[in-house]
């Protein structure tokens, strides 16, 4: 049986904390034409029991791919994302959702490893990044919004390493041909900076360099969120 018309331009959003929401990243995506079905799991909202939808996105949270004592929605929520990379439903993850498709397809996430960052970072688009699909023709180095101390520390068998920064290597993969994963927040702006918690970090700079560098980071997110948007319509 055939799915509604208006089903298939849904994209199904997987929220892991309270103030985590798809921010600008799902704006893009409706101006692209997409409709967001955003389930609150953290909340104990129910994920569907299969995808049904033109893509996915996950998005952050602190917590592990695999805490599920700490958060029992992942469980269901990593079976979501095999099932996406099976039948390469268009599929994006963000911090935890990155990690996530990392170690669902085979790779390692380590917790509270190596340097933390926060805020604004420059992010380098490695050579590999050339024929991809969303990071191609980016300039060399993008600014990006960062927020963790966990972190992908082994790329899944065949994975496309796309883009690294000098305290986190692994910034940005492609598993298959339509899973991309991201260390960073392309949904967020300079304001959601002043709610986090950034230890060992001036949050009076962090915040002033994402303001500065937010009119040169929007276009581009922008870009790579539209770009995905056109892969699931």
């Amino acid at each position: 049986m055939s799915l509604p018309t208006h089903r298939m331009r849904d994209v199904l959003i997987v929220q892991n904390s309270r103030s985590g929401g798809p921010g600008r990243f799902g704006g893009w995506l409706e101006e692209a034409g997409l409709r967001l079905d955003v389930v609150h799991a953290h909340e104990g909202a129910p994920l569907p029991a299969r995808l049904h939808h033109a893509a996915m996105v996950v998005l952050g949270g602190g917590y592990l791919p695999g805490d599920d004592d700490r958060a029992p929605w992942l469980a269901p929520t990593r079976d979501l994302v095999r099932q996406a990379l099976a039948e390469e439903v268009p599929l994006f993850g963000i911090c935890l959702g990155g990690q996530m498709l990392a170690e669902v397809a085979g790779g390692e996430v380590t917790g509270d490893v190596g340097a933390p960052e926060n805020g604004s970072v420059p992010v380098t688009i490695r050579p590999e990044a050339a024929e991809d699909e969303l990071f191609r023709e980016l300039p060399p180095v993008v600014p990006a919004i960062e927020h963790h101390v966990d972190a992908i520390t082994k790329l899944p068998p065949g994975a496309v390493w796309l883009a690294e920064t000098e305290r986190c290597p692994y910034q940005a993969l492609r598993v298959g041909e339509r899973a991309w994963g991201v260390q960073f927040h392309p949904e967020v702006l300079p304001p959601r900076i002043r709610e986090w918690e950034v230890t060992g970090f001036d949050p009076d700079e962090v915040y002033a360099q994402a303001v500065a560098d937010e009119p040169i980071s929007t276009p581009i997110w922008r870009e790579v969120a539209t770009r995905f948007a056109k892969l699931a319509t």
